[in-house]
């Protein structure tokens, strides 16, 4: 039995979950997510969300988890929402946002301007004597990382002296130099 489906998903104040013809929505003070699912079956009992399957197929076993997962990240979502933050690591490395544009300055010849989705909230941060930070908030999880990866894929860190977009807390492995 799966450790994680079979826990159930608490529904907190202010958050609806309505189930019809195999569709999850899900709505919230920050907005409303849909997922479409199959092989489990999906009910609401006592504020509760509770995902069971019908079987002990591989199958259905693997999206046992997987559907209560989506279904925590989405109530998670609406109710609390979701951050990623990015820090730029480089000499003259540079984050400035106008709107839902985004400007980079990361090393190339020249800035890169990324257009935002509109569900997602872009904040930049730039102290001074500290690495400029990118903020990236929306309620759903999956937007979120994706274009969080997206923004860190246009400079990756690399091992030798750690320069490039990392997310906030990330642990670089370092490599020594070469040896004379």
């Amino acid at each position: 039995m799966s450790r994680i489906g079979k826990s159930p998903v608490a529904v907190p104040d202010g958050v609806t979950v309505d189930i019809k013809d195999n569709v999850i929505t899900v709505k919230g003070k920050l907005g409303e997510l849909t997922q479409e699912y199959s092989d489990v079956s999906v009910k609401v009992e006592e504020g509760n969300v509770i995902v069971e399957r019908s079987s002990d197929a591989k199958d259905h076993r693997s999206k046992h988890g997987l559907y209560r997962s989506l279904v925590f990240n989405m109530i998670e979502g609406v109710s609390k929402g979701w951050t990623k933050e990015l820090e730029l690591v480089g000499v003259g490395y540079r984050a400035s946002n106008q709107g839902q544009k985004l400007d980079l300055a990361v090393g190339f010849s020249h800035n890169i301007v990324l257009d935002i989705a509109p569900e997602v909230k872009v904040e930049t941060v730039s102290e001074k004597g500290k690495n400029p930070i990118v903020k990236l908030t929306s309620h759903d999880k999956q937007l979120v990382g994706q274009v969080a990866a997206k923004i860190r894929a246009f400079r990756k860190p690399e091992p030798y002296k750690g320069k490039g977009i990392k997310f906030v807390g990330e642990i670089i492995r370092r490599k020594a130099g070469k040896s004379a």
